[in-house]
C-alpha cells in the first residue's frame, strides 16, 4: 500500500519573492543632481514643429493601399454570396458625386483602381456594373501616373475577361468624339485641352490593339457605329475623321476599312447636298458655293475648338424658311469640302512617300472604293475626284483605270446601271483628264467603237424602234463617244505622218480637216441606224455634238433632229420592248420622254469647292470654245441683245395668246 502526501495548495516557498526596501547608501546626495534631474525633465517635453512637413486631418477615404486592397477584395467576395455592403461602395467611389455629396479624393480613386487591377481575375460577369462605371469614370483629365495605372488596369481587364473587350474599346472609341464622355472638370484639378484627351485615348487604344490583336474586328464595329450622322455639324465629322485617319496610321490591318467607311459616309454626304441643291433655284444653288468662306480653322484647331458655328441660335427662329434651307445646305457643302480636302492630303503623304508599295497602295485602295461604293452609287458628284487626281499621277494608272470602267461597261453580266455608270465615267475621265494621251483617247475610242459594231450586229435585226430598256448599254457607249469627241476631237485628227487618213467617204465640206481611219465610219453606222442612238441620249448632249459635228464637216444630224421630234419612245418601249401603237396626248407622250432618255451624268463635271479644289489643278481639262464656231457665236449674241426691240416682245405676247 502506497502512501501519499498531501501537498497545500498555493505557491512554494521558492516561487515567493519578498519585495525588499533599497538598502541605504553612505553616498550623499549633492543639490547639483537635482538641478540636473529637473533640466532633463524640462528638456523632454520641448517639442518644435517642421514647416516644410504638412499637417492636415486624414479623410475617411483615404486608407493605406493595402487596406483598401483588402477590402475590395473582401467586398468582391462577398458579392457573390450576396452581400453587396462592401461592393456598391466601391461603385460608388468611380461614379459622380450628386449635388452635396462629397467628392472621392484622388488618392482614394487611384488606391481603388490599384486594388482592382490586383484583383482584376475576380472581375467577371457578375461585376459588370461595377466594370461600366470604372470605364465610365473620368480617367483622362487625370494625372499621367493614373492614366498610365488605368491603361494597366484596361489592358489586364481585357485579357483575363474578354467578355468586357467590346465595352472597353466603345469607351475609347466615344472619347474620340467632340463630346467625350471622360471629359469633365474634375473637382481640384486643371482642366486639359480636349487634343491631350485624343492623344491619351489613342495611346491606349493603340496598346489594347498591341495586347489583343484580334480587337482589330470589334473596334472597326465600335467606329462604324459611332461615326457622326450626315446631318451632324461639321465640327463633329471633321475631328471624327481625324481621329479615324490616326487609327489608320497605327491600325494598319484596319486602314483599307477606315478609309472606306469615310468614304462611304462621305458619298452619302454628297448625294443629299445633291438632292437639295436640286430643290433651289439656279441662281441659287451657285450663290451657295460661292459664298463659302476659304479659309477656315484646320483640323488641328478643330481638336480643341469647343464653339461650334453649326450650332443653332436664338435667331434662327425668327429667319426665312428658305434662308435656314439654304444656310444649312450651305454647311453641308462646307463639311464635304472640308473632310475631301483632308482626305486629298492623307492620300497624298501616301503617295508622296519613297516607298514603291505605299504609291501603289494609295491606288488600289481607291480603285477598290470605287468598284464598290462610289461606282454603284448613283449621281455622286465630288468624291470620285480623289480618284481622279491621284490615278493621273502615273500612265499605268491611267491606263489601269480606263480598262477597268471598259471591262465593266462591257460585261453582261453586270446590272445595266452599274454598266451605264461605268461608261459615263470612262468617258467623262477621259473628256476631263489632262494627263490623258491621245493615244488613251485613240484606244478608247476604238474599245467602244468595236463593242457598238458588235451590239449593233446583235440588235439591229430584230429592232423596230429605239428602246432604252431593251438597249441601254449600246446607247450608254454611244452617248460615252459624243461626249468624247466633243471634249477631244482633235486627238481624233489624222495627223501628217499618218499612212491610214480616212478618204472614203465622199464629203460636200471639202477635205479641210482630215479624220482617223473609222471616225466617220463609227457615228455614221451608229446614228442612222434603226436603234436611232440621237432619240435616246440626253438632249443636251445631242445637240453640243450636233454642233459641233457640223462646224467640223464630221457628220449632219440636223435633218435627224428634226425627225425625231415627230418619234415617240413610248411607241417603241414595254416590258417586251414592243408595244402597239396607242393613243396618247402630248401631256402624257412628254411625261414618258422624260424618263426614256439617257441621264446626263458625267462624274467629272466641273468642282467647285473652294477649299478642296486646289487638289485638281493642273488634273482637270475645262471646256475650251471651238475655233471659227464659238467665237462666231459669242459676237452674234453680243449683236442680238443689242438688236431686242417691241418685235421682241410682240412675238412673246402672240405666242402667249396663240397658247390661250
Amino acid at each position: 500500500m502506497t502512501t501519499t502526501t498531501s501537498r497545500p495548495v498555493g505557491p512554494t516557498p521558492s516561487q515567493i519573492t519578498t519585495k525588499l526596501p533599497p538598502s541605504p547608501t553612505l553616498v550623499r546626495k549633492r543639490e547639483d543632481d537635482n538641478d540636473l534631474e529637473s533640466s532633463s525633465l524640462t528638456k523632454r517635453y520641448r517639442v518644435t514643429f517642421d514647416s516644410d512637413v504638412e499637417v492636415r486631418i486624414i479623410e475617411k477615404w483615404e486608407k493605406s493601399p493595402a487596406v483598401i486592397q483588402d477590402a475590395v477584395r473582401r467586398a468582391l467576395q462577398s458579392h457573390t454570396t450576396g452581400d453587396n455592403s462592401g461592393y456598391e461602395k466601391v461603385k460608388a467611389i468611380y461614379a459622380p458625386p450628386e449635388d452635396g455629396q462629397e467628392h472621392a479624393s484622388h488618392i482614394a480613386i487611384r488606391n481603388h483602381t490599384a486594388a482592382l487591377l490586383s484583383n482584376v481575375c475576380m472581375l467577371n460577369k457578375d461585376c459588370a456594373d461595377l466594370v461600366h462605371s470604372v470605364l465610365s469614370s473620368d480617367w483622362l483629365g487625370r494625372s499621367d501616373d493614373y492614366v498610365h495605372l488605368f491603361v494597366q488596369f484596361l489592358a489586364n481587364l481585357v485579357s483575363a475577361q474578354g467578355l468586357f473587350l467590346a465595352d472597353a474599346l466603345r469607351v475609347l472609341v466615344e472619347n474620340l468624339t467632340t463630346t467625350p464622355p471622360s471629359q469633365r472638370q474634375i473637382h481640384d484639378l486643371p482642366s486639359i485641352p480636349r487634343s491631350k484627351y485624343y492623344s491619351r485615348a489613342h495611346r491606349t487604344l493603340q496598346y489594347l490593339l498591341q495586347v489583343v490583336p484580334s480587337a482589330c474586328r470589334i473596334l472597326l464595329s465600335s467606329l462604324t457605329m459611332h461615326f457622326p450622322h450626315h446631318n451632324d455639324s461639321r465640327r463633329a465629322h471633321v475631328v471624327y475623321v481625324h481621329n479615324l485617319l490616326q487609327i489608320a496610321e497605327y491600325a494598319p490591318v484596319l486602314q483599307t476599312d477606315i478609309l472606306a467607311l469615310i468614304t462611304e459616309r462621305l458619298v452619302k454626304i454628297d448625294l443629299q447636298v445633291q438632292e437639295d441643291l436640286e430643290d433651289l433655284a439656279e441662281d441659287v444653288e451657285d450663290g451657295v458655293v460661292q459664298h463659302i468662306p476659304q479659309t477656315r480653322l484646320d483640323s488641328a484647331t478643330f481638336l480643341d475648338d469647343d464653339q461650334d458655328s453649326d450650332e443653332e441660335s436664338d435667331t434662327d427662329e425668327e429667319m426665312d424658311e428658305d434662308v435656314l434651307r439654304t444656310r444649312d445646305i450651305t454647311k453641308s457643302v462646307e463639311k464635304m469640302d472640308r473632310i475631301l480636302d483632308m482626305l486629298f492630303t492623307y492620300y497624298d503623304q501616301k503617295a508622296s512617300a519613297t516607298s514603291l508599295d505605299s504609291r501603289r497602295s494609295v491606288v488600289d485602295v481607291l480603285m477598290g472604293q470605287f468598284q464598290t461604293i462610289i461606282l454603284p452609287t448613283h449621281r455622286s458628284r465630288h468624291t470620285q475626284f480623289l480618284l481622279f487626281h491621284f490615278i493621273q499621277q502615273s500612265f499605268p494608272h491611267i491606263d489601269a483605270f480606263v480598262a477597268t470602267c471598259a471591262q465593266i461597261s462591257f460585261d453582261k453580266r453586270r446590272p445595266a446601271m452599274v454598266r451605264q455608270a461605268a461608261a459615263a465615267y470612262l468617258a467623262s475621265f477621259v473628256a476631263r483628264g489632262v494627263h490623258v494621251s491621245s493615244e488613251i483617247v485613240v484606244e478608247v475610242w476604238d474599245y467602244i467603237s468595236t463593242e457598238l459594231k458588235r451590239l449593233h450586229r446583235e440588235s439591229e435585226a430584230g429592232c423596230r424602234g429605239p428602246d432604252l430598256q431593251r438597249y441601254s448599254t449600246y446607247y450608254s457607249l454611244v452617248q460615252a463617244l459624243l461626249y468624247i469627241f466633243c471634249f477631244r476631237w482633235r486627238d481624233l485628227e489624222a495627223r501628217s505622218d499618218d499612212d491610214e487618213v480616212d478618204n472614203d467617204l465622199p464629203s460636200i465640206y471639202g477635205e479641210e480637216r482630215q479624220w482617223r481611219v473609222g471616225v466617220k465610219d463609227t457615228f455614221q453606222l451608229n446614228i442612222f441606224s434603226k436603234l436611232n442612238p440621237l432619240k435616246v441620249c440626253s438632249p443636251a448632249i445631242v445637240t453640243e455634238f450636233a454642233r459641233i459635228a457640223h462646224h467640223l464637216h464630221v457628220i449632219y444630224v440636223y435633218h435627224l433632229l428634226e425627225t425625231n421630234k415627230r418619234v415617240r419612245l413610248s411607241q417603241y418601249s414595254g416590258p417586251s420592248g414592243y408595244t402597239l401603237l396607242n393613243r396618247e396626248t402630248a401631256l402624257t407622250a412628254r411625261k414618258d420622254e422624260d424618263h426614256q432618255h439617257l441621264d446626263e451624268y458625267f462624274p467629272f463635271d466641273p468642282y467647285y469647292l473652294p477649299k478642296s479644289k486646289r487638289w485638281i489643278e493642273g488634273d482637270y481639262r475645262e471646256w475650251v470654245g471651238i475655233p471659227g464656231l464659238d467665237d462666231q457665236e459669242a459676237s452674234e449674241s453680243e449683236s442680238g441683245e443689242e438688236e431686242v426691240g417691241d418685235g421682241d416682245v410682240e412675238e412673246a405676247t402672240g405666242t402667249e395668246k396663240s397658247d390661250e
